[in-house]
């Protein structure tokens, strides 16, 4: 299966995570819109279809891409 580079997977997560708290705090036609935009990226690039799935998959990439760096070896 290919992956995301784990630093545009970061991005990713981090615009979701910013653009969610922003959405539930402030509100806003154009931050939901944004949140639109990464969700639908993240989904398309974890091949999931919903925000919290693509989120645990993006975690659990950039995890697995940890633990290969780590590896003894590299």
């Amino acid at each position: 299966m290919l992956t995301a580079h784990p630093s545009l997977l970061r991005e990713l997560v981090a615009q979701c995570e910013t653009l969610r708290w922003r959405l539930a705090h402030e509100g806003g036609v154009e931050t939901a819109r944004r949140l639109e935009d990464v969700t639908y990226t993240l989904c398309v690039i974890t091949g999931t279809r919903c925000l919290d799935k693509a989120l645990s998959e993006a975690r659990r990439q950039l995890l697995d891409a940890r633990a290969e760096q780590q590896a003894p070896g590299r």
